[in-house]
């Protein structure tokens, strides 16, 4: 199956914003330049969400009459798709066209109700078509030449006629709220010419960011040839290597907002403290939007605070994860420090309702040297309901809203409700030369 690369640099229109800002202090300690530098070291992944499907353990196809579920977090803009074979055949199987089933109206109504105008049948290519039915070969004979995948409406390619797609499966969205959906999967084959059981499936969610999906084809490409284990599932309705395959692509994708560095002196950590509620100095603005400047303006008046630097990616300004290979994004600033001088920083998990990473306790010595990642947790900000991470139609970096709450801070616990995060040096990387 052949990717499709996204336009990278579009994320650079995700509004976060950066500023940043000196503040002068009179009669200085000595100091030491100091030089801290924040990566953006996540080995990103297209898929936001993946699975498999079956009927139950002791039937795995969906028979005639019978039906199946599941549920996934969504934001506007992504789609559903799924496959699973027609199994009273050669190689055919069902999909939605890319890039799936969209979820929300234009105007970020969720889309409820019958959906089965949007399956299709599809001919995988690998086999010759016998007449469909309960008596049919499996495998059947190979193709001589591998045909690319095509949809079959009506006929197939050997002249065998097929009932339209959406008489033989029905599909009904249900909104179950807070950007989370059920799909159900009914075999309604059994009132036509063609009954036939469904196997066992496979389905996915891509990202989505700076307006396009990151994979819009995830399963399979129409007009291209078959692979990465499609071919298990429209021949012999087995989804374990297609499943794997959506494994390895589903992950953790998000940017970072420009990072706020403080130096400070003599007083606490004057970004945040667990288990107070936001303090309405501009931390909710960067943990929900990306914006740091009311923050930093905020720490340039108080006493202690020595410096204030908000730190971009040159080309992007946000920090991009590792794509395909490529670096993520990173920033650097040269300091000035001195003894008995403390550092944190603060930079929003970009596709989240109010996910920060942030500096524990009372930051670090900002005269010491080497990788400081250790020091740095991600936080709740508790200013906002969470959704699944990418996948939140409130989430402000997914042109949603962010739905307000009013809650303590604290350590975002993982694996959370939603997903299983890597571990913070997996995602950031700081230090201090």
């Amino acid at each position: 199956m052949r990717q499709k690369k996204s336009s990278w640099l579009s994320l650079a229109v995700l509004p976060l914003l950066i500023t940043a800002c000196d503040k002068d202090n009179d009669k200085k300690p000595t100091t030491t330049a100091a030089t801290i530098t924040i990566e953006n070291v996540l080995d990103s992944r297209p898929l936001v969400q993946s699975g498999k499907f079956q009927h139950s353990e002791s039937s795995p196809v969906v028979l005639p009459g019978e039906s199946i579920s599941f549920s996934f977090s969504a934001a506007k803009g992504q789609a559903i798709t799924f496959a699973s074979m027609y199994g009273w055949s050669n190689d055919l199987f069902f999909a939605p066209a890319n890039p799936g089933i969209l979820l929300y109206e234009e105007d970020g109504t969720p889309i409820t109700g019958d959906v089965s105008a949007q399956i299709k049948l599809w001919d995988n290519g690998t086999r010759i078509n016998q007449p469909p039915g309960a008596s049919i070969a499996h495998p059947g004979t190979a193709e001589a030449t591998l045909k690319n995948i095509t949809e079959v409406n009506g006929t197939d390619a050997q002249g065998n006629a097929y009932a339209p797609a959406p008489s033989l499966m029905k599909l009904a969205l249900e909104y179950n709220g807070n950007s989370m959906f059920t799909l159900t999967i009914t075999n309604t084959s059994g009132a036509t010419a063609n009954p036939t059981p469904f196997s066992p499936g496979v389905w996915a969610i891509s990202y989505i960011a700076g307006g396009d999906l990151l994979n819009p084809m995830p399963l399979y490409e129409a007009e291209q040839p078959t692979a990465n284990g499609l071919t298990a599932i429209a021949e012999m309705g087995d989804n374990t290597a297609l499943g794997e395959y959506l494994e390895g692509q589903t992950g953790i994708f998000t940017p970072l907002s420009p990072v706020l560095v403080v130096v400070y002196s003599g007083i606490e950590n004057p970004i945040y403290k667990t288990g107070e509620n936001d303090r309405g100095e501009g931390l909710k603005e960067l943990a929900q939007k990306g914006d740091a400047t009311g923050l930093a303006a905020h720490l340039k008046t108080l006493s202690g605070v020595k410096e204030v630097y908000v730190l971009a990616e040159a080309n992007t300004t946000v920090l991009l994860p590792k794509i395909e290979g490529q670096p993520g994004g990173s920033a650097s600033q040269q300091l000035e420090v001195a003894a008995g001088d403390r550092l944190a920083i603060a930079t929003m998990y970009g596709f989240s309702n109010d996910w920060f990473f942030a500096s524990k306790d009372n930051g670090v010595d900002a005269m010491q040297k080497g990788d400081i990642s250790s020091s740095i947790e991600l936080y709740d900000n508790g200013t906002a309901i969470d959704q699944f991470p990418g996948a939140g139609i409130t989430q402000f970096n997914l042109a949603g809203t962010p739905l307000m709450e009013s809650k303590p801070i604290q350590a975002v616990p993982n694996p959370n409700a939603f997903t299983t995060l890597p571990d913070i040096s997996g995602i950031l990387k700081v230090t201090l030369q």
